[in-house]
């Protein structure tokens, strides 16, 4: 049922191209403010002295948050409005900012990352259906772009900046999160007047019970992009969430600026080629992504085990244009495949494999890192990657044929 919009006549209310600009940029600071620790859990290491697989397990706990998050409420948006989500989302947001200003210990700072993550969980699904809705008719598609890149960009956005800050800013960790807190502050406050877009309507409290499905008609191709995603997803777990770690143990590197800016990378080339992946038709994309995932993989596998960095980037640069448009050519391929009532609950299901992928892997590596060493963890972790995303792409390979079969059999 398509949503019934409103004009908001009230003058307490932003126009609607200011609330769209203001809800854009909230979005993307959102993911800033979750790339903004990949920089400063080494310097939180290095005060509290705690074990190194608490620092994969701050990180994996906010994609788990955020993946339950969104299972949950995603859809709750829909029925008592956009406004009261971005409300709360905002709020959420706010506690776990102060909470990371004031954590007196690494428990402090994992939970704040749990309440990280289910704020932008709860954020992502509500903020991206405002976003389009309060986009003009003529920026919908723009709008589109927005919603995809926000994520990764500003994962990416928050890790460099942070690491710069931290590299050159004394007592950085409280200028960043004081920031953050008032850019959080500042947005709650301006939300109270965005415009509703839809009408309340009845089933809130059934919309919390999270719904999973994968049409039938997309099943084959949806079995074969789980491999590609996994891969995918970590990578930009093994970058962002790992990295930090790598990079202090195995290159002796223990700069905060030098940590954002490696972690920075991968999540960059990822969101210009999601940019500029759109044009490129999905069936002629989903082959070279997943070689791109493959090689870039193996060039970080080749750059730990030799202790060569600029290595270690080039497979940054090539892993992230195989995950951006790994996510491209995923979303669009199977987006027809299903019918307009059944795409969220298939979007559900494309998340629950990528933030499975981006957590879970994260927290098993944290949990033997001390017993087998960084070294070893980060090689096998890249080989873990090259070995999933190659099954996506002989999956893949096997499809078009089969297809191409079925083509000519005709």
């Amino acid at each position: 049922m398509p949503h019934r919009f409103r004009k908001v006549a009230s003058p307490y209310r932003l126009p609607r191209p200011t609330a769209f600009l203001l809800v854009s940029i909230t979005l993307a600071m959102f993911f800033v403010t979750a790339g903004a620790p990949t920089p400063l859990l080494p310097i939180y290491e290095a005060q509290w002295h705690f074990a190194t697989w608490l620092l994969t397990l701050a990180f994996g706990i906010y994609a788990i948050g955020m993946l339950g998050a969104l299972l949950v409420v995603g859809s709750l948006s829909d029925h008592i409005g956009r406004r009261p989500v971005l409300i709360g989302s905002l709020a959420l947001e706010l506690v776990a900012t102060i909470v990371f200003l004031t954590a007196p210990s690494i428990a402090w700072i994992v939970t704040a990352r749990g309440l990280q993550g289910i704020a932008t969980g709860a954020a992502t699904s509500a903020f991206s259906a405002a976003i389009i809705d309060l986009a003009p008719e003529a920026r919908k598609s723009f709008a589109a772009v927005i919603t995809s890149m926000a994520p990764v960009g500003g994962l990416a956005a928050g890790a460099l900046l942070a690491g710069f800050t931290a590299q050159f800013v004394e007592h950085a960790a409280a200028l960043i999160w004081t920031v953050l807190i008032l850019v959080m502050a500042l947005g709650t406050v301006l939300s109270f007047f965005i415009p509703e877009t839809v009408v309340r309507k009845p089933g809130a409290i059934a919309s919390l019970t999270p719904k999973i499905a994968v049409p039938e008609t997309a099943r084959r191709h949806f079995t074969v992009a789980i491999f590609a995603l996994t891969g995918a997803w970590m990578t930009a777990a093994l970058f962002i969430g790992l990295m930090p770690t790598i990079l202090g143990a195995v290159f002796h590197h223990q700069g905060a600026f030098e940590s954002g800016a490696t972690s920075f990378i991968e999540p960059a080339i990822a969101t210009i080629t999601t940019l500029l992946a759109g044009r490129v038709r999905p069936n002629y994309l989903v082959i070279p992504a997943g070689i791109s995932v493959v090689l870039g993989a193996g060039l970080v596998v080749a750059g730990i085990a030799t202790a060569m960095l600029p290595v270690l980037w080039i497979g940054g640069v090539i892993g992230g244009f195989g995950f951006g448009a790994t996510l491209s050519a995923t979303i669009r391929s199977l987006t027809p495949q299903a019918e307009l009532h059944e795409r969220a609950e298939l979007f559900a299901a494309i998340y629950v494999v990528a933030y499975l992928a981006f957590g879970v892997p994260a927290i098993v590596a944290g949990l033997f890192v001390t017993s087998l060493g960084i070294t070893t963890i980060a090689i096998v972790f890249g080989s873990i990657i090259a070995i999933t995303a190659g099954i996506g792409v002989a999956g893949n390979l096997h499809l078009r044929h089969a297809e191409g079969s079925r083509t000519a059999a005709r």
